[in-house]
């Protein structure tokens, strides 16, 4: 747990503390906008384990309300992370981290969550669960990349037909 200074430090520097007893915490960290263009961008990196999915679920909302996503869009983000995550966690290597890269731009979120695995394999577009993730987030693509980390890239534009 962070408390107290360690809070405080954490918040001041864009990192994290790590708890007493080498356990993981996550972190936020917000990046310059001038990175990408206009868009924001926010990382959340965590232990690769299920038990802190709930964090990145609590982020992408967040960040889905932002940008004045529906509540039905919102949930859809929300609920395509949460399978993404579940999709990379299997092959992810003990011990390691989830990274989750919020871009964030005008009327569309994306969301890169990679994982470091031992031998990486890019899930199937022909699965139920892939075209489950592609009604939720509008656009999924998959991609080995250096290292061995495993790439899920999920774009979601608002729906720009509603009124404002």
């Amino acid at each position: 747990m962070v408390t107290g200074d360690q809070g405080d430090r954490a918040a001041q520097t864009g990192s994290a503390a790590r708890p007493q007893g080498g356990g993981h915490i996550a972190t936020a960290v917000p990046q310059a906008a001038g990175d990408t263009g206009n868009a924001d961008q926010v990382t959340v990196k965590m232990p690769a384990d299920g038990a802190y999915l709930s964090v990145l679920r609590t982020a992408t909302a967040g960040l889905a309300a932002r940008l004045d996503f529906t509540l039905d869009e919102i949930e859809d983000m929300r609920i395509a992370v949460d399978e993404a995550c579940a999709m990379l966690l299997h092959q992810a290597i003990p011990g390691s981290d989830l990274k989750c890269a919020f871009s964030l731009g005008q009327d569309e979120m994306t969301v890169c969550v990679s994982v470091s695995c031992v031998a990486p394999r890019v899930p199937s577009g022909d699965t139920f669960a892939w075209t489950v993730l592609s009604a939720l987030a509008g656009s999924v693509n998959a991609q080995v990349g250096p290292g061995d980390v495993l790439t899920l890239v999920l774009r979601k534009s608002r729906d720009s037909s509603r009124s404002v």
